[in-house]
Order: structure tokens, then C-alpha cells, then sequence
């Protein structure tokens, strides 16, 4: 069992949240437990029309603009959340499957989306990876040359395309 963290009440930050049609109860636990710990949540999940690609960009897009700090999607997986986030340019979305991969996607990757598969982890499991998550920084050092690249390939791509 993981050791529990005690969420650092003095960050909070606006973070957009997202789900599609498999994430909704996922969505609503970390949606309430976001804003209990006093963080200002925007909805921006599907309506009956949309598939998680349509969230995912949406969600992204309002991170990329500086709209919202970080962000939390949740699909049956998390994978495809993360690939579709991932397509927006200046996102560095992560799918999060543990506690210790929570940290790294923020201290080592400096992720800005965190990605949660309802159908792959249940609920208490993802409020300690999300706690996790939230606490974390990126830690720059030997890390920031290697998001810096990840930065010029995204760039160099972009032209390309």
C-alpha cells in the first residue's frame, strides 16, 4: 500500500479537468477532491457527441494557452488521452499508472496533464497518484537539457509538417 501524502495546501493552482463517457465517476472523485483541497476545477468534459480526442484537445488547448495551470483527463485507459493531449503543441501530457510515475511525469518531465484510466485503476488508487502528481515539481537539473529537446523535436516537427 502506498505511504499516504498529505496534500500541500498552500498550492493551488486552476486546473481544467476532462473525461470521456468511461471516465465520468473517475472525473467527479478527483474533480471534488480537487476543489476540497481548494483548487478553482473546470469542467471540460464530453457532451454526447464528443470521443475522448475532442476532450483531450480541448483540455489541452486551455493549458497551452495559460488558461489553466495543469489539467487531469480520464479515459478507460489514460493512452488515448495522452496521445490525443500530446498533439497539441507545448503539452507534455502523461499517462499515470503509479505513484513513482506521477512524481517523474512532473520532476523529470515536467507534465502538465495528468492521464488516468478508470478501467485500469480504481479510484483511491488514482486520488494517491493524483496527490502525488500535484505535490511534485519539475526539478530541472539534469532533466531540463532533455525536456529542452523534447521541446526542439516537437518545433522541428511542426515546421515539417
Amino acid at each position: 500500500m502506498e505511504p499516504e501524502l498529505e496534500p500541500d495546501m498552500s498550492r493551488t493552482f486552476p486546473i481544467a479537468i476532462g473525461a470521456d463517457d468511461a471516465g465520468t465517476a473517475m472525473k467527479d472523485a478527483m474533480a471534488a477532491y480537487l476543489a476540497e483541497h481548494g483548487h478553482s476545477v473546470t469542467d471540460l468534459s464530453a457532451d454526447a457527441t464528443e470521443d475522448y480526442p475532442d476532450v483531450a484537445e480541448r483540455v489541452a488547448r486551455s493549458v497551452a494557452s495559460g488558461e489553466h495551470e495543469r489539467a487531469v483527463l480520464i479515459c478507460g485507459t489514460g493512452i488515448g488521452m495522452a496521445i490525443a493531449a500530446n498533439k497539441v503543441p507545448g503539452i507534455r501530457a502523461a499517462q499515470i499508472p503509479d505513484s513513482y510515475s506521477a512524481e517523474r511525469a512532473r520532476k523529470s518531465n515536467d507534465a502538465q496533464i495528468a492521464c488516468f484510466g478508470s478501467r485500469t485503476m480504481g479510484v483511491e488508487a488514482a486520488l494517491v497518484c493524483l496527490r502525488h502528481w500535484l505535490d511534485s515539481d519539475f526539478a530541472g537539473g539534469r532533466s531540463a537539457p532533455k525536456v529542452e529537446k523534447i521541446k526542439q523535436v516537437e518545433s522541428r516537427n511542426l515546421r515539417a509538417a
